[in-house]
């Protein structure tokens, strides 16, 4: 039983491109409408609920008829404004099932590098789960581009949703992707591979242990989700790495039952 998890009040909870669009490049509406069913469960309940959530090019890709990510970059955050604004519509339909109010919150890494810009973010999350809705944040794609003196992307929602955790001092970050958990090794390929239960350091045999990215919409991999991890350590946090095929697992996280990997530092 994971204590820390059962009393977790304030979380953060991060879907991948993987939960929300099917391999064939279609929108998975139920897994969409699953989550806000979970989410504004866990509100009325009484928790603080945020969702970092991918799937802005994945969504835009399907609403444009397009089976290849876009190689450049112009047509990728064309794409991705286009996506973004569909998702948003979907959410928002979902969640007004529920009666669960959202809010749209885009960033970008240098807003959270520059402090004052920082300290607006954080001001505006408070503030929505003071007024009791759930914020939705992703990367502002349309403007975020990696260029040599000037860093905008955080690289993928994984840092994201660890930063976000950072910046509102949540108890949990929940990270829900395509995989069961953190493995020794590639468990697609290799048959023998062990999932780990509780990782408590993170050294560099699990970096190496952690491959590329995964599927075709999203960017992440599993390196990404330990360096999620070191960033909740920092924090003083916890993470969970679960498989978000039904985010109906996120009762049973909460429950605090022994699935996917938990992430928590020994703390010496």
């Amino acid at each position: 039983m994971r204590k820390e998890v059962i009393k977790a009040n304030r979380i953060v909870i991060k879907v991948g491109t993987s939960t929300l669009i099917y391999p064939n490049g279609t929108i998975n509406l139920a897994a969409i409408d699953q989550l806000a069913f979970v989410l504004s469960d866990l509100h009325n309940r009484g928790k603080e609920v945020v969702l970092v959530s991918s799937g802005a090019v994945g969504v835009g890709m399907h609403k444009m008829n397009r089976s290849t990510r876009p190689a450049t970059i112009p047509e990728q955050q064309a794409i991705a404004a286009i996506g973004q604004a569909e998702l948003m519509n979907i959410y928002n339909q979902r969640f007004t099932v529920y009666n669960q109010q959202t809010a749209q919150i885009l960033v970008t890494r240098d807003v959270i590098d520059f402090p004052e810009s920082r300290k607006n973010v954080v001001n505006t999350l408070e503030q929505l789960l003071t007024m009791g809705t759930i914020p939705i944040v992703n990367e502002n794609d349309t403007v975020a581009v990696d260029e040599l003196d000037h860093l905008t992307k955080f690289g993928d929602n994984d840092q994201l949703s660890a930063i976000v955790t950072k910046l509102i001092n949540a108890d949990l970050l929940i990270v829900l992707s395509d995989i069961d958990g953190f493995y020794s090794d590639n468990p697609t390929v290799n048959p023998n591979a062990k999932m780990y239960q509780t990782v408590t350091a993170i050294d560099n045999t699990l970096m190496e242990q952690a491959g590329g990215a995964g599927s075709t919409f999203g960017t992440g991999g599993m390196h990404s989700k330990l360096k999620a991890a070191l960033r909740i350590f920092e924090a003083q946090s916890t993470m969970i790495l679960a498989n978000g095929k039904d985010p109906k697992i996120i009762f049973d996280l909460l429950a605090g039952k022994e699935i996917g990997t938990l992430f928590k530092e020994e703390q010496s």
